[in-house]
């Protein structure tokens, strides 16, 4: 009789743990807030994909510097093309490199940081001191100099930046491997002769994952960042094609004049980096239970 209520509370235990998940997140106001932010700077895009208010490279040198109005809602440029349209197709561009290296990034650091932290031996001795060497160089500076060799493009800045992240990927994995390859569990699936790989994803990839959607969220903003960062420098994306790291050097020497030029553009920019930093930091309370229990033990003790 005592197997069948065991089994059945199974279930009911991994309910409540996801309806807990569940209350944490529709709780946590950041991760409301900054998923509704991102959320509106990937729907521009996506809208920018099918419709925009002007086609993107449309000139109409009768509406050169025009301020931002009805017919054109953050103003015109030098060549009389709208800013908002160049913006909308822009954000499709830095959030698709932005992406794209980060995953990149995520993938290939989480390998190494799995091979440096579980294998041990002359393979973390190796790999270690490169990852020491490469974070010793700020990674928009080891991004600038793999775009200076490859070329401007946005092929070049996706590899230059997945290039400089990767670093901070491998480190971060490697110190979660290095804390549990040691805990009881892990000893215990070794002592049955599973094979490494099977020890990994069982027993090390959970404790991994939380964290990695955290250091996900953060190194794309930084990407964000570091494209427009780029593009401002004339290394990301080359005209005509619009991105926002370009559309801001394009408004720098209009800066007093028209000044609507990089706000347009810096505004996407702040609104993307912003939403997700808060919906990083959102998630971080979601998925760490020792977070979420000091937050609420110290809202129970100050009502009391």
């Amino acid at each position: 009789m005592t197997a069948p209520a065991a089994s059945a509370a199974t279930p009911v235990t991994a309910q409540r743990r996801r309806g807990t998940l569940r209350s944490r997140g529709l709780l946590n106001g950041r991760v409301v807030f900054g998923g509704t932010l991102l959320f509106i700077v990937v729907a521009v895009a996506v809208v920018g994909l099918v419709w925009t208010p002007y086609p993107a490279d449309a000139t109409n040198l009768q509406a050169r510097f025009a301020a931002p109005q009805w017919l054109h809602l953050i103003g015109t440029d030098e060549l009389g093309r709208d800013i908002l349209s160049r913006a909308m197709v822009g954000a499709q561009t830095s959030l698709i490199i932005s992406a794209c290296a980060v995953g990149i990034a995520a993938a290939i650091g989480t390998v190494i940081g799995f091979l440096t932290g579980y294998m041990r031996g002359v393979i973390d001795i190796v790999l270690s001191r490169v990852i020491d060497a490469m974070l010793a160089v700020p990674a928009l500076v080891v991004a600038l100099g793999i775009v200076a060799m490859l070329g401007a493009s946005a092929t070049s800045v996706t590899v230059a930046l997945a290039v400089a992240y990767t670093p901070q990927f491998s480190r971060v994995f490697r110190g979660v491997v290095v804390a549990a390859r040691d805990q009881t569990y892990v000893e215990a699936s070794r002592g049955l002769g599973l094979p490494a790989i099977v020890v990994v994803v069982k027993d090390l990839l959970p404790p991994v994952l939380p964290i990695m959607v955290v250091q996900v969220t953060t190194s794309l903003a930084w990407g964000i960042l570091d494209e427009a960062s780029l593009g401002f420098l004339g290394l990301g994306v080359q005209p005509p094609a619009p991105s926002w790291g370009s559309l801001l050097i394009e408004g720098r020497q209009y800066m007093y004049d028209a000044p609507w030029l990089p706000i347009g553009a810096g505004a996407f920019v702040v609104v993307a980096v912003l939403g997700v930093n808060i919906l990083g930091d959102g998630l971080r309370d979601v998925l760490d239970p020792r977070a979420w229990t000091r937050r609420h033990s110290y809202r129970k003790g100050g009502a009391k």
